[in-house]
């Protein structure tokens, strides 16, 4: 497979998983927004924070003004990680290799697109219609990733495409995460109620499965095992870095060269981290700069993987 090709099926997906994540939380943040919550009124500061490059004083003025921070989020084409940013460019990409994807799969990228380029859209994210607006691109997202799982056939496309949609799951992870954990101190001494891990859980769509896994109340470690190191959760750190070691000795078997070999070893490193870790060593700052390093391995092997397989120079 060309590398330009490569290269467009492996943004394609991550853009997509992106504009995934994204919704999510944003759907979390405005249904717990409605409710005054255990530490008081929930603001939209860890969005602003997480998928936008505002400066502080600019969070301040936005964090309580959900209708603008709606419209930053999904629509502020200077934001890059705005819905309507990532969907133009998840289109750009798929539109290069519709050869190598399903009209099914094209037709439910370019349906997501036009939806974020409607003329009223900015109208229906004020008031009582926001949340609709919200819920149906959550549908659409939805769909696309069954559509995906449905009609793409398993080859060397499929094995690009998956590893970018979870590089970028994973990352998103790590960030809600260090987000979440960074409010409590890194403290897990200092015992939370489940509702302070509600916004995480719900965020990544793992509140049901904690309270049908776990039975004991200690919320602050079980829920930091879930996101890490449970290997049943979907969206866990683990699972995904499992599924990209798959993915990618896959390609890397049909694409056998020093470099790749040394890309593997180094993702090896990667996994291990995490695989064996000393979880009940993760408290305070270890804590911290364990998810701080994480991701920064995460984005090195990115980086890396693209000057490999893409060349990228």
């Amino acid at each position: 497979m060309l590398s330009r090709i490569a290269d467009s099926l492996f943004w394609l997906n991550r853009y997509m998983e992106r504009a995934d994540g994204l919704l999510r939380v944003m759907h979390t943040n405005y249904i717990l927004s409605l409710d005054k919550g255990v530490n008081g009124a929930l603001t939209w500061k860890p969005l602003l924070e997480i998928f936008t490059n505002a400066d502080e004083a600019k969070i301040a003025v936005l964090e309580n003004d959900t209708d603008a921070t709606l419209k930053l989020l999904m629509l502020d084409t200077e934001n890059i990680n705005a819905l309507k940013v990532i969907l133009t460019r998840a289109r750009e990409n798929a539109r290069g290799v519709q050869d190598h994807i399903t009209k099914e799969v094209w037709e439910q990228v370019n349906q997501m697109y036009h939806l974020v380029n409607q003329k009223k859209l900015a109208s229906k994210l004020t008031g009582d219609t926001s949340l609709e607006t919200i819920e149906n691109f959550l549908r659409n997202s939805f769909l696309f990733s069954g559509v995906i799982d449905i009609t793409m056939p398993r080859g060397t496309g499929w094995n690009f495409m998956n590893l970018g949609r979870h590089i970028e799951r994973c990352l998103q992870t790590i960030e809600i995460t260090d987000k979440q954990y960074h409010n409590v101190g890194y403290d897990l001494n200092n015992q939370q109620d489940i509702m302070q891990w509600r916004y995480l859980l719900l965020s990544v769509s793992g509140y049901e499965l904690h309270l049908k896994t776990y039975r004991t109340t200690n919320y602050n470690s079980n829920v930091l095992h879930q996101v890490l190191i449970n290997q049943n959760f979907t969206r866990s750190v683990i699972y995904s870095l499992s599924r990209i070691e798959k993915y990618l000795a896959d390609v890397v078997n049909e694409n056998k060269s020093p470099e790749n070999e040394a890309l593997l070893r180094f993702f090896g490193r990667l996994y291990s981290r995490v695989r064996y870790v000393d979880f009940d060593a993760l408290d305070g700052i270890i804590l911290q700069r364990f998810l701080f390093e994480l991701r920064h391995d995460v984005v090195e092997f990115s980086k890396r993987l693209a000057q490999n397989l893409f060349s990228y120079s």
